[in-house]
């Protein structure tokens, strides 16, 4: 599908989503339409410029027409505050709805088959970003962290899954999941209670296309092993030995009775030759419990001529490691990068500015926005 009609098919999803939002404006003298407020929203973080708006209002007074009106349809361009004042309460699940179109459009025109990982997989990274933060905005949907000299710093993060796929240089962006004051939980959110949210919530409409999850050590504990695996979701998680010491416990084991599965290959690196070591061993406990879910373990460690560690990581999956198999599954398990690179940075340094205040308000402004601020990155 040609990148126009993939343009314009999210849009008019948009668009069709924004039917939905509440308007807390009476009276029907409306000066700006729901509409136009929302796509001026989305115009600047799909133009990558704050001042966009600005600029359009120019052009509209010196020329009589904008790229606004072209591009976007908006035919009356509201001010940045009365756009900070509609939005802030929609609740960003309003979205969401555009972020599954894009999938099923993706879905249905092949785009994934470029995207299969180990097993022909679809890939989906879990990595939570911070996207503001500051001593003194703040708002009830705020995170808190209490410094020891007394001072305070408010805060918003969230879970920005995903698909990745090694190889590839891009990342399709998948519905965020905020970390966020819950209802009925005196205890502050956290990053792996937002994932697990977003697993439970997602899993009907992705386990049928083969998922694997990806993530750092965060996510390599019993509890979210044992919720994917519930939910029929595949693993492969970095799993460091400072946190899972029992199961590196048997890896020492069986290294030392000669039952760890060890092999090194040859590899030229464009001018340079490395030299891969995968260690691998199936079915070690997780943790020392009875009640332990055994896991499958793999471990790479590249080095260059005069032995030098040049990369060096260990992954846990749920996935049956063979001599055959390990070298894919570990180079889909190290695609998680990709989420560090590909999405939370390019938010918040490729002209995204995830980062930039473009709005606190006191309700939902600020996720409202990262919301757009995704959908128009997974757009480009």
């Amino acid at each position: 599908m040609a990148v126009p009609t993939i343009f314009n098919q999210i849009i008019k999803s948009l668009r069709l989503a924004i039917q939905s939002f509440p308007d807390k404006r009476t009276g029907k003298n409306l000066t700006y339409t729901i509409e136009d407020i929302v796509l001026s929203a989305f115009s600047v973080f799909f133009t990558q410029s704050p001042s966009f708006l600005a600029h359009q209002r120019t052009m509209k007074k010196t020329n009589g027409k904008s790229n606004a009106e072209t591009l976007f349809k908006i035919e009356k361009i509201p001010t940045d505050n009365h756009i900070r004042d509609i939005l802030d309460n929609v609740h960003p699940d309003r979205l969401f709805s555009v972020f599954d179109t894009i999938f099923e459009m993706f879905k249905k025109n092949g785009y994934f088959n470029s995207f299969r990982g180990f097993n022909q997989n679809l890939l989906v990274a879990l990595d939570g970003t911070r996207y503001f933060s500051s001593e003194t905005i703040h708002c009830k949907n705020c995170s808190v962290t209490h410094h020891k000299d007394g001072t305070i710093t408010y805060y918003h993060s969230a879970i920005t899954p995903v698909i990745v796929a090694p190889g590839q240089k891009h990342a399709i962006s998948l519905c965020p999941e905020f970390i966020t004051p819950q209802d009925g939980y005196m205890k502050q959110d956290s990053e792996i209670a937002a994932a697990k949210r977003w697993i439970c919530k997602h899993a009907g409409k992705y386990v049928v296309n083969w998922i694997t999850i990806l993530g750092d050590d965060l996510y390599s504990r019993q509890p979210f092993c044992e919720e994917l695996l519930e939910l029929g979701f595949h693993f492969i998680l970095v799993c460091k030995q400072t946190s899972h010491k029992t199961l590196y416990k048997w890896v020492d084991l069986l290294e030392s009775i000669g039952n760890l599965q060890v092999f090194t290959k040859k590899v030229r690196n464009g001018q340079k030759t490395e030299f891969h070591t995968y260690r691998y061993a199936n079915k070690l406990p997780i943790r020392d419990t009875d009640d332990a879910v055994m896991v499958n373990w793999c471990e790479l460690t590249i080095r260059n001529w005069d032995g030098k560690i040049l990369y060096k990581n260990s992954f846990i999956t749920d996935h049956k490691i063979t001599a055959g198999n390990v070298t894919s599954i570990v180079r889909s398990g190290r695609a998680r990068w990709k989420i560090e690179n590909e999405n939370n940075n390019t938010l918040k340094t490729k002209g995204y500015h995830i980062e930039h205040n473009y709005g606190h308000g006191e309700e939902h402004l600020s996720t409202l926005l990262l919301a757009l601020n995704i959908l128009a990155c997974g757009i480009l």
